[in-house]
């Protein structure tokens, strides 16, 4: 009989990444779960466990190299490996050039981007060993536009879905699968959930990662949803000339004309 699959989801702690561990749970699979919050993590893996999924919390930030070597080697300790891999760790703060500060994006990029990557680079090499193995990272719709006060969010997410395109384009031949994930508005349970304003066709928490994971296991090249914002995003705001779109989104963004000075 074939073992159940070995899951990692970074960022569980809460939100999108508590519910992919949940859900995968549900079906018996053994999930690894990443975040930095001791006790929301602890909290995730009971879930985990009460749903039937074999689980081993991690505590630590995905941002520190020398801390993902030391999860993944307690991983291959444990189960020898993964089977799949999902890149969901992600910080979203809002930066506005008018106050420009190059630590936030560092700290942005750092779980982002680097996040990624140092992941990418602990389970790789098992992975090419093994010919076999799935790679998801999730992405933002955010990273087809910059959009205004999300310099270091669009950038970063942007960053993530190059990173994530070339992964694939190289590994190609080897057995291993890369899909990004361009999400829409999904519920996570924060604060901001009460507040729908600039959040269209928003989708609950279950709802949006169920969509995730059945992208994931078709092993899509991209999956973005919903359709009527995504499809938007893709071709209609990411194909506008420039010059239009810095001109309608700083009036939407509320800017108007530039400073003069």
């Amino acid at each position: 009989m074939k073992p159940e699959p070995r899951v990692l989801v970074t960022g569980a702690s809460s939100g999108l990444g508590r519910e992919m561990a949940r859900q995968l749970a549900r079906r018996g699979w053994r999930l690894a779960i990443t975040g930095r919050r001791e006790n929301e993590l602890r909290q995730t893996a009971r879930l985990v466990e009460s749903a039937g999924g074999e689980c081993l919390p991690l505590v630590g930030s995905v941002a520190e190299r020398e801390t993902v070597k030391r999860h993944y080697a307690a991983v291959r300790e444990r189960w020898g490996g993964l089977d799949w891999v999902i890149l969901n760790a992600g910080v979203g703060e809002s930066t506005d050039a008018r106050d420009f500060r190059a630590e936030d994006y560092h700290r942005v990029f750092a779980t982002n981007v680097g996040g990624a990557v140092n992941w990418i680079e602990a389970v790789l090499p098992d992975m090419i060993q093994a010919r076999s193995g799935t790679i998801a990272g999730i992405s933002s719709l955010a990273a087809w536009r910059g959009l205004p006060k999300a310099g270091a969010y669009s950038a970063s997410k942007a960053a993530l879905s190059t990173l994530l395109e070339s992964t694939r384009v190289d590994l190609r031949g080897t057995g291993i699968d890369v899909v990004t994930v361009f999400p829409g508005f999904i519920r996570n349970g924060s604060a901001r959930d009460a507040d729908e304003h600039g959040r269209p066709f928003i989708l609950e928490l279950e709802d949006g990662v169920r969509r995730i994971l059945a992208g994931i296991e078709r092993k899509r090249r991209i999956v973005h949803f919903p359709w009527q914002l995504s499809y938007f995003m893709k071709y209609v705001v990411h194909n506008m000339p420039g010059s239009f779109y810095d001109w309608l989104i700083s009036r939407v963004a509320g800017h108007g004309d530039p400073i003069e000075g």
